[in-house]
């Protein structure tokens, strides 16, 4: 099984402001579809809350510590290793967020997908911190801004060496 974190993050590391992405970015969100349709994502409970559903196509886990906790449609873990066992069965599973679950998560990751957007934003929450030369890039598409996403970024993937 791999284990793959997703995120997009500005320039200067911001990931998440008061539990919203603080830019549009429409081709990130189409990306972020295509990669994850079909596959098991592990998110916090506030990344959950953030989002208000379970996503499409995908078995949504909710890691959280609140023992009572419910979500309709998705499957509650007490832990990220609860919840990593509980899909250990997969090909590829993907850790989407928030900033915590990352952080736990970068001890057990084998591939990074990172939208790295060339832009300094204000925010609360922060790209989980690594050490590149642990890390190989495999991928990388730039894009200039166009009418649908107002800043340029890149596609990138990372690989664990």
């Amino acid at each position: 099984m791999r284990i793959s974190l997703i995120f997009a993050k500005s320039s200067n590391g911001v990931i998440g402001k008061e539990n919203t992405l603080p830019w549009h970015l429409s081709a990130d969100l189409k990306r972020f579809k295509k990669i994850t349709s079909g596959n098991s994502i592990l998110m916090g409970r506030k990344t959950y809350e953030s989002i208000g559903r379970p996503l499409p196509n995908r078995k949504n886990v909710v890691i959280t510590r609140q023992k009572d906790f419910e979500a309709k449609g998705c499957v509650v873990a007490n832990s990220l290793e609860e919840a990593i066992e509980g899909c250990k069965d997969e090909a590829e599973i993907f850790v989407i967020g928030g900033s915590e679950i990352y952080k736990q998560a970068m001890k057990f990751a084998d591939r990074i997908h990172l939208t790295e957007i060339h832009e300094d934003f204000e925010g609360d929450a922060f790209a989980p911190e690594f050490d590149l030369k642990d890390w190989q890039e495999t991928s990388r598409e730039d894009f200039e801004p166009n009418e649908k996403n107002k800043y340029s970024y890149s596609f990138i993937i990372l690989d664990k060496n």
